[in-house]
């Protein structure tokens, strides 16, 4: 498929199959996003940051890592990164996200919304979206366990690759939280491959 574009601070649904490639890329560098997958008309199975935290024996994903569901079947694999840094901790941000870090009152454009949206055809609601993959996000863990979030590495171009292990819905976002992004919002951009180019 060609490339596509989601503007910044919106969402979209990405249907992939099995074997397929998602290329997942920064335009402008600084941006990061939420990636949310369920098993293909199943909703109850979905990629889970604990089961990867408990088979990778790490809370940091990159080149070869395997991103498990809720019933420990591997999802996703990423199989290039040109980033090294991504989140797989903080929860997708929300209407009251933005009220109670920001004081922003009223409606914002926020991640769980978008991605309510996109995958509103499986009639998925806010408490049932998992933690995301929040890709190219830069939070680190301090010894004392506090974390904090800086910008993201990513620069112009860069992408992250994943394979899908099974037919799956995803959801995909450019995230407009301010914390998160090096700068205002930007837009990401993403594209389904057959096979991994060539590096």
């Amino acid at each position: 498929m060609p490339l596509e574009t989601i503007p910044a601070g919106h969402g979209t649904h990405i249907p992939l199959e099995r074997g397929k490639i998602l290329r997942v890329i920064d335009p402008e560098g600084g941006q990061s996003g939420d990636l949310v997958a369920f098993r293909a008309g199943d909703v109850t199975e979905w990629l889970s940051n604990g089961r990867s935290f408990d088979y990778g024996a790490k809370i940091y994903f990159s080149t070869g890592d395997v991103l498990y569901s809720n019933k420990s079947q591997p999802m996703l694999t990423i199989v290039r990164d040109d980033v090294g840094r991504h989140d797989f901790l903080f929860t997708s941000c929300s209407i009251e996200m933005f009220r109670i870090q920001y004081g922003i009152e009223g409606y914002h454009s926020n991640c769980i919304d978008n991605i309510c949206n996109a995958l509103q055809h499986l009639r998925v609601k806010p408490h049932m979206v998992p933690t995301a993959f929040n890709f190219f996000m830069n939070a680190k863990v301090a010894p004392d366990g506090r974390i904090t979030i800086e910008a993201p590495c990513s620069r112009a171009a860069d992408a992250i690759y994943f394979r899908a292990e099974m037919d799956l819905a995803i959801a995909l976002t450019a995230c407009p939280a301010p914390s998160c992004n090096g700068g205002p919002p930007r837009p990401v951009a993403y594209e389904i491959l057959d096979h991994l180019p060539p590096s």
